[in-house]
């Protein structure tokens, strides 16, 4: 669409509203051009006209005269559709600290386009802590209507940088499988999370899928380290009333 008529003074602001209301989950592209020309109609002088590079022939409209007639600024806009933020059961994985745990993660995408497709978003998305027996999910088909060319990115955003230097190197995840279901269209993903805390913590962490085309899901997952087994049994005898008793013990560090 164009807007003119705008009159800007000198160092004044100019607020361009954008509306981006996606109904598929892909990416969009758009560029917002302003073209600015002066108010009493007349040019810039500019003696080198004829010489102008190309970068700039194409930021500025040149008047016969060999003046600037107007200057364009360009400005490009992409627009990433999210899926919309619901209240969701967080995925826990829980260990004891010291520990190694894994543990099956599924969530479910609605709205994956496939191909050059473009299905509408629904207004949901789900999200289930499997920790299923392998057995079971063999009752799961995998489709041959899951295109190979929808790829999917995937990371864990932790909630501040202290929390992601404690977890980053403490926590694993692969994706393991996925399928589509060629009826409803949803995606389903299943991730294998490693989790191997050295001390006890509650920390909350945001798995974020992103498909190839553009969509953004995100999903809660919660870190959960219990306290950890008692290394050890120190008994102490008392050799009597109002006298110290001192046992000796060795503890070595994991670190230098």
């Amino acid at each position: 669409f164009y807007f003119t008529g705008a009159r800007l003074a000198p160092k004044e602001k100019l607020d361009i509203p954008v509306l981006f209301m996606p109904d598929t989950m892909k990416m969009y592209e758009a560029v917002v051009v302003i073209h600015v020309m002066r108010e009493n109609g007349e040019n810039w002088p500019f003696e080198d006209s004829a010489e102008l590079n190309d970068d700039l022939k194409s930021r500025v409209t040149v008047a016969e005269n060999g003046g600037i007639q107007g200057i364009l600024w360009m400005y490009p806009v992409r627009g990433i559709p999210e899926a919309p933020q619901q209240k969701l059961v967080p995925a826990v994985v829980r260990c004891q600290a010291r520990q190694r745990v894994e543990r099956r993660v599924e969530v479910l995408l609605t709205g994956v386009i496939s191909g050059a497709s473009a299905m509408p978003a629904e207004r949901n998305s789900t999200m289930v802590n499997a920790n299923k027996p392998a057995n079971i999910q063999e009752e799961v088909q995998v489709t041959d209507g899951f295109s190979t060319t929808v790829e999917f990115l995937y990371e864990l955003q932790y909630q501040s940088n202290e929390i992601k230097s404690q977890l980053e190197s403490l926590v694993g995840m692969d994706l393991v499988q996925s399928e589509r279901d060629t009826e409803s269209g949803i995606v389903t993903l299943v991730f294998n999370i490693v989790f191997a805390p050295n001390k006890p913590m509650r920390n909350e962490a945001t798995l974020i899928v992103q498909c190839a085309a553009g969509g953004v899901w995100k999903f809660p997952v919660l870190f959960i380290a219990t306290e950890p087994a008692v290394d050890d049994v120190i008994n102490i005898e008392a050799v009597g009333l109002n006298k110290e008793s001192i046992v000796g013990f060795k503890l070595t560090s994991q670190t230098r």
